[in-house]
């Protein structure tokens, strides 16, 4: 009954309701497209993520993922870990800060498997960068949490379109297709259901289409909409979790006085002795 009513509808319909009717068919195909490759899209992303994820919650070095090569196609997150860790480890090699701290003879021995000296004044020879250096990094995580984030976006104007604009443009169609039928009536001067009906009928037809655009359209906007601003809400904890550990393991964070501290140790003079004489002999 449905196919036999929107049969006669097309036929009696206007030219300009067959012209908004084939509008609507075309917002309708650019809409599933979106739809389809949209939902794909966030799947992929959640499932990659969650493995990410799990892989990043089981290391302790926070560098460790992208020194090791693995990859996480898909996952928003590692996209944003993988820029923070280029950033990182582009500072630790141009621009190191080393740290050396000195054992203290009555520290307690040091665990088994740590990679710790194991003489009495053992030095630990620690690589890090900058408070300045790694602001840089901070803009670094910030461009790349912005970028997914318009990554996921992408294509729901789209939807919004569809939804907003869908039942506008089929009240349109309808509208014009009411005011030819009565525009026809006036001139043949017939004012009955029998000729008005067919017109009138012609004319809902572009009514019922925007509404079978707006509809799935609706649906799946609110739905990808909820999912896109978790994922977002995600990437927002995980830059400050990521930026937190980065910090903690991979930047200087010693204060002036601990520095000059350091400097004045006798242990540490031998070497800015040599760092002095290097400097000497390049200038």
């Amino acid at each position: 009954m449905l196919a036999n009513a929107m049969g006669f509808a097309l036929k009696q319909a206007t030219p300009e309701g067959k012209i908004t009717i084939g509008v609507l068919f075309v917002v309708s195909i650019f809409s599933w497209m979106v739809i389809i490759t949209k939902a794909r899209q966030l799947i992929r992303a959640r499932k990659a993520a969650k493995k990410f994820f799990e892989a990043y919650r089981a290391t302790r070095d926070p560098l460790e993922i992208a020194r090791r090569g693995e990859e996480f196609d898909g996952a928003p997150a590692y996209e944003l870990y993988y820029t923070g860790a280029q950033e990182t480890e582009y500072h630790l090699k141009n621009n190191p800060v080393t740290v050396v701290a000195v054992k203290s003879r009555m520290s307690p021995p040091p665990l088994p498997g740590t990679g710790a000296e194991t003489d009495i004044l053992a030095r630990q020879i620690t690589t890090k960068i900058s408070q300045s250096s790694f602001e840089s990094v901070r803009v670094a995580l910030e461009r790349a949490a912005s970028q997914q984030a318009l990554v996921l976006e992408k294509g729901m104007i789209v939807l919004s379109t569809a939804v907003a604009g869908g039942p506008f443009i089929g009240l349109l169609g309808t509208v014009w297709g009411v005011m030819e039928t009565f525009s026809g009536i006036a001139r043949a001067g017939a004012a009955n259901l029998t000729a008005m009906a067919p017109g009138v009928a012609g004319a809902l037809i572009a009514t019922v289409v925007g509404l079978f655009v707006a509809i799935p359209a609706m649906f799946a906007y609110n739905y990808m909409v909820t999912t896109i601003r978790a994922i977002t809400q995600e990437l927002d904890a995980f830059a400050s979790e990521y930026a937190t550990a980065l910090e903690h393991k991979y930047v200087d964070n010693r204060s002036l006085v601990e520095e000059l501290r350091e400097m004045l140790r006798p242990e540490m003079k031998p070497l800015f002795a040599n760092q002095a004489a290097d400097e000497k002999v390049f200038s």
